[in-house]
């Protein structure tokens, strides 16, 4: 059975592109454009990843986070961050709002799915994984 992710982006190019690059190594992607749609869509489908991006308007990734993971339900569900941020401490910041790791923007096309397969491993090998370009 296909492995179903959530990508959360508000960028329609870049959501189009993960999309893309998904299901093209025969994901279930499901979108959402924002926060607050993408928190619905994770508490009403079964999920096996959840790619978020976090600098969005309204209801940003780091909220994102913090909600999903302060849910006994949801909490278990890997969640990646796809982020511009390169600041000292952003990798800090991401991870301890309750990302299991990241993915630098701009994303490399040839090795994306390899990074996002990386957090599908089992829990304790995924936890606070960085993956750069």
């Amino acid at each position: 059975m296909a492995k179903r992710i959530l990508v959360i982006e508000d960028n329609p190019a870049n959501l189009e592109l993960l999309t893309l690059l998904l299901e093209a190594f025969h994901y279930v992607v499901l979108t959402a454009g924002g926060g607050a749609e993408g928190i619905e869509v994770v508490r009403r489908e079964k999920l096996d990843l959840i790619i978020c991006d976090v600098q969005m308007p309204g209801v940003d990734g780091y909220e994102v986070a913090r909600r999903l993971k302060k849910d006994p339900m949801l909490h278990r569900i890997p969640l990646v961050a796809v982020t511009a941020l390169a600041m000292v401490g952003d990798r800090e910041k991401v991870l301890a709002a309750g990302f299991d790791g990241y993915i630098d923007k701009p994303i490399v096309p040839e090795k994306f799915v390899q990074q996002v397969e990386a957090f599908m491993e089992k829990p304790e090998e995924k936890l606070g994984k960085t993956m750069q370009r």
